[in-house]
């Protein structure tokens, strides 16, 4: 997962079933943050996380351009992007 220089965007299933979305260049350490509720606002009070999605970025700009992208996305194309990952063995 945390490859050397590597960014990522991911999805999380919070404990309210609401879907959250980031980026970040260590995955396992930003989702650790999450779970021990100082990585955001929004996961503090709607712990524990699981992340259930994520893609692999060259640069942090890519990366966050598809966070933003995903933002945008309604709860059902989420899910859709999510049941087709190809990446849920990694998880």
């Amino acid at each position: 997962m945390d490859s050397e220089n590597k960014n990522y965007t991911y999805i999380l299933k919070c404990a309210d079933g609401s879907f959250y979305c980031g980026w970040t260049n260590n995955l396992k350490k930003r989702i650790a943050a999450h779970n021990a509720g100082t990585a955001s606002k929004y996961t503090r009070t709607r712990r524990p996380v699981k992340l259930i999605y994520f893609e692999e970025f060259e640069t942090k700009q890519e990366a966050m351009s598809r966070e933003y992208r995903i933002k945008q996305l309604s709860r059902r194309e989420k899910q859709e992007l999510i049941d087709s990952a190809d990446n849920k063995d990694k998880i």
